[in-house]
């Protein structure tokens, strides 16, 4: 007997760094003398066996391997020592059929001998596959090793159960950095990988090494360049789906039955959604499977080998590979028997006729597949429920266009944007024309990307191929070609669905230039989209601070024809841009007067720019809530953070940061979910506003980091103009204007490199406040004036109602001593008429630390006791702090006055009041945490203050400070 030789794995584990640690542990042990045992756990191509030839390898030259696996092909076990230990016969032998069979006692026994003091390492791959009397022997063999034994075991599972009580290891798919990298050795010799075609290989594979390596093995260099189209589905893992179907041909037809009836009910769903419980439940019964079979199997996986799972009215596999490997394992007259049923039931069910106990035909354990031209009629028919005519489309063994047409024709509202991307795509398979493929694909990205789900989009991209004049698809005879169109049937619509995808979630400048070449494109033959696409051109240049870009694509879009509103929109916004103000005002209010369709999200998103380019913050909420409304209703889901965005916006503007708050946050969600970093990018841009004012500091600075992270790879100006403000304003909160003023100067100065230009006016009171706040420095004075006068044409022109305060407020600031307490009467004047806590409340702070700076205590009390109670009101906590801070230095305790007599709190801030009052009620901190909207950390801090104000050390002395 001699220890066998591994084979070296011709790539480095990628992502495996803690895997490889913990077998250094195991190995490390064994050196010193001590065995143990370890069971590697994970589905097939995660990289169990590399990971037990790498230890292998790595124990070959320090002592004996007995290495053993078992042979994919008939899971025979050809084997080096370690089988003729066991008792099982020579390669090729079943492990079911030992020679001779061994007991456990008598393997321990052998394996000592057989180790003779050295460190003896034995591993066995795809143990799983041993038959009972063996994996039993081998499990009492590796439990029995321990401290002296000097004999280690290394188990590849499949999962595990099947070594229960061994420390087991389960090995998780690669994060997405692993893989990639993963991906880039694995292609290191093709010319350019591109960044699409990366994308999708990585989706497919789903951090499985094994789907990775096949899947980039099989690709040619023109498709992983993207120079060509690239198949659908993705080839090349046929042998981790043989691996994952082991084991179906030894299950019982029934079994069978069901999860190839499963697996296909899943084709015309969601990816992850599942199937159907009910659906499933008539296909059993109508393929003659035995009901309380079917009842056991779908509400716990009874009967089918623990690979189906119920959540609650839906059916998944235990492995998002498991649907894949069934539905290849089977036979294709199987499988296309079973998706013929499931159309029969789905059509049934979307015209309510036909019973459910109509008996099942010939082909064991489903119904025969039906005549293929009754097919392609009923599959024309639009009354056909869209599920069913996928499922028939699933069934076509070959291109069928009359199949292909009637998806096509089918997949339009009312059906949800994914089930239309679903149809589309399998309408694309069905065609035999490449130019008819290729705009089918596209229209199935545009759908996507509508359902908010860009990396599904842009995988139907990738099976587009390039769009250039030189691959242009020639013109044929459509009457004897039906399938092929004479012209190509959507030139423009991949760029279109491209640069609507780059708007989201890359730089906008690329999104620009790409949405005004499909315009081009698009034109012709394709109104609706051209215009959409010069919006979407002009969207892109707002958000990088172009303007010159953004008034170009206006005028494109004057030369498209549009409606009513949309060109007073696009006349209004350019005319303001220009410098027309009075023009523009007047065609932006008659956009407003026209944006009353609430099925049109988009246009109230447009009537809610315009009402903020108007100044009219009240008209902008209005509409920003009827677009959110909209799109709840109608939808598309990918149009959620937008909605979300704009209305927080405007409500951060109307004084609204609590609202603003909550909606951000929900944008925030909503964009994660449908993959628009772009947009998440704008959300924490004004989540740190609205922390600004709410605080604490470090959720601002939170914020402002993550917007800030997300707006310089793509250059979204905007956002990183709004989320720098939002930080000068913390500080400002915080006592420190003059990190205040260094991060604003660059924004609102004039020249290059200034803030975005529609948003940089806005913050110019914050930069005044916190220059003169911090002391000027020599030759700023003529600075602060220039902008305070550029800010004073923008209230001119603008119908917001606090603009007027708030110049008056930096007027005053820049007055001198003789005229400032004129010019401080006259912004607050404008507060009362206007309205608005916070902003009032920041002018009468200031005008109370003027005042007292003068020595004038008893005149500041009053404006810094209004000011403490207006930042209370709007729950502006840091502003409060910072005002009763003042009040004191005033000679008023910050309590006084604001509580009722005898209250111990009286002393405290109003978020120490809430929370001194929930831990006094039993909450603990992140109880208090998850009911204000708080860190716990943040919670913790104001409770160590509570218990500093008030000279008690616990949680018992605040409950019975606080008892009634």
């Amino acid at each position: 007997m001699t220890p066998s030789t591994t084979v070296r794995s011709p790539l480095r584990l990628y992502g495996r760094d803690d895997e490889l640690a913990t077998l250094e542990k195991l190995l490390a042990l064994l050196r010193r003398g001590d065995g143990g045992a370890l069971v590697l756990a994970a589905p097939p191509g995660l990289g169990r066996t590399a990971l037990l030839r790498t230890a292998a390898e790595a124990h070959r030259d320090r002592g004996p391997v007995l290495y053993a696996t078992a042979a994919p092909a008939e899971r025979a076990v050809p084997c080096s020592g370690l089988g003729a230990l066991l008792g099982v016969g020579p390669a090729g032998a079943s492990p079911a059929a030992p020679r001779t069979g061994i007991t456990p006692a008598a393997l321990a026994r052998r394996l000592r001998e057989f180790a003779d003091g050295g460190p003896l390492l034995v591993c066995v791959d795809d143990a799983h596959a041993w038959d009972a009397a063996s994996r039993a022997a081998l499990a009492f063999a590796a439990r029995g090793p321990g401290t002296g034994s000097r004999i280690a075991f290394l188990l590849s599972v499949a999962d595990g159960t099947a070594f229960a009580g061994l420390p087991t290891l389960h090995l998780a798919p690669l994060d997405e950095g692993a893989a990639s990298v993963l991906l880039d050795r694995l292609t290191a010799g093709t010319e350019g990988l591109d960044a699409v075609v990366r994308a999708e290989i990585l989706r497919e594979a789903g951090g499985n090494p094994g789907l990775l390596a096949g899947i980039s093995g099989r690709l040619t260099p023109d498709q992983l360049a993207g120079r060509t189209p690239l198949p659908w589905p993705l080839s090349g893992g046929e042998a981790v789906l043989a691996a994952h179907a082991e084991g179906i041909d030894d299950l019982p037809d029934r079994t069978r039955t069901l999860l190839l009836l499963a697996a296909a009910a899943q084709e015309h769903e969601p990816e992850g959604a599942g199937a159907d419980a009910l659906l499933l439940l008539r296909a059993g019964t109508r393929g003659g499977l035995p009901r309380a079979f079917l009842d056991r199997a779908l509400s716990d996986g009874t009967g089918t080998g623990g690979m189906l799972q119920r959540a609650g009215s839906r059916v998944h596999f235990g492995h998002r590979l498991a649907a894949r490997a069934v539905l290849h394992h089977a036979p294709w007259a199987r499988r296309s028997a079973a998706h013929e049923l499931l159309a029969t039931l789905l059509t049934e069910s979307g015209d309510r006729s036909g019973p459910d106990d109509v008996p099942a035909r010939d082909v064991p354990g489903l119904p025969d597949v039906p005549d293929a031209r009754t097919a392609r009629i009923t599959a024309a028919t639009p009354a056909l429920p869209l599920a069913a005519l996928v499922q028939r489309a699933c069934a076509a063994s070959g291109p069928d266009a009359a199949l292909a047409a009637g998806l096509e024709a089918a997949a339009v509202a009312p059906f949800a944007h994914a089930a239309r991307s679903a149809a589309l795509a399998r309408a694309a398979l069905l065609s035999s024309g490449p130019a008819l493929r290729a705009a089918r694909f596209a229209a199935a990205a545009e759908q996507a990307r509508l359902a908010g789900d860009p990396p599904l989009a842009r995988s139907l991209l990738a099976r587009t191929g390039p769009r250039t004049a030189d691959t242009a698809p020639a013109p044929v005879d459509s009457a004897t070609t039906p399938d092929v169109p004479a012209t190509d049937p959507a030139p423009g619509l991949a760029p279109y669905v491209h640069g609507m995808l780059a708007l989201r979630s890359g730089p906008v400048a690329d999104a620009h230039e790409v949405l005004l070449a499909a315009a081009a494109l698009l034109a012709p033959h394709d109104h609706r989209r051209a215009l959409d696409a010069l919006l979407g051109a002009a969207e892109a240049a707002w958000a990088a601070g172009d303007a010159l870009g953004y008034l170009d694509a206006l005028k494109r879009l004057a030369r498209t024809p549009a409606g009513e509103g949309l060109e007073h929109y696009r006349a209004g916004m350019s005319a303001v841009l220009e410098g027309r103000t009075a023009e523009g005002h007047i065609r932006l209010r008659r956009c407003l007067a026209l944006a009353g369709d609430p099925g049109d999200p988009a246009a109230l998103l447009r009537a809610g720019v315009a009402a903020l380019a108007l100044g009219d913050i009240a008209a902008a909420c209005r509409a920003g809530t009827r677009a959110l409304a909209a799109v709840r209703t109608a939808g598309p889901d990918a149009l959620l953070p937008q909605a979300l965005e704009h209305l927080a916006y405007a409500e951060l503007r109307a004084g609204r940061h609590a609202r603003a708050r909550a909606h951000a946050l929900e944008g925030l969600h909503a964009a994660r979910r449908t993959g628009q970093p772009n947009s998440s990018a704008h959300l924490h841009a004004v989540l740190a506003l609205a922390a600004s004012v709410e605080g604490p500091a470090e959720v601002c600075a939170a914020h402002e980091e993550a917007a800030l992270s997300g707006a310089g790879p793509h250059g979204l100006a905007q956002a990183a103009t709004l989320a720098t403000w939002a930080r000068a304003r913390a500080d400002l909160a915080a006592g420190r204007p003059g990190q205040a003023a260094a991060r604003l100067a660059p924004l609102v100065k004039a020249g290059p490199g200034r803030g975005h230009f529609a948003t940089r006016t806005l913050a110019v009171p914050c930069w005044v406040e916190a220059a003169v706040l911090s002391g000027r420095e020599p030759g700023e004075s003529r600075e602060l004036h220039a902008a305070v006068d550029e800010f004073a044409s923008w209230a001119a022109r603008a119908a917001d109602p606090g603009a007027p305060a708030q110049l008056a407020r930096c007027r005053a600031l820049l007055a001198s001593a003789s005229e400032a307490d004129a010019r401080y009467a006259e912004a607050l004047a404008h507060h009362e008429r206007a309205g608005g806590d916070f902003e009032q409340a920041r002018t009468q702070l200031l005008y109370g630390q003027w005042l007292r700076r003068r020595r004038r205590t008893r005149e500041a009390r009053g404006p810094l006791r209004d000011a403490l109670v207006g930042f209370q009101r709007c729950s502006a906590r840091v502003w409060a702090d910072r005002a009763a801070g003042e009040l004191r230095a005033a000679g008023e305790p910050a309590g006084a006055g604001t509580g009722p007599a005898g209250d111990p709190l009286a002393m405290l801030t109003p978020q120490q009041q809430r929370i001194a009052r929930c831990v006094a009620e039993g909450a603990t901190n992140r109880e208090v945490a998850l009911r204000l909207s708080l860190s716990p950390r943040t919670v913790d801090h104001h409770l160590r203050n509570v218990f500093a104000a008030l000279a008690i050390r616990s949680r018992t002395e605040l409950a019975r400070l606080l008892s009634p």
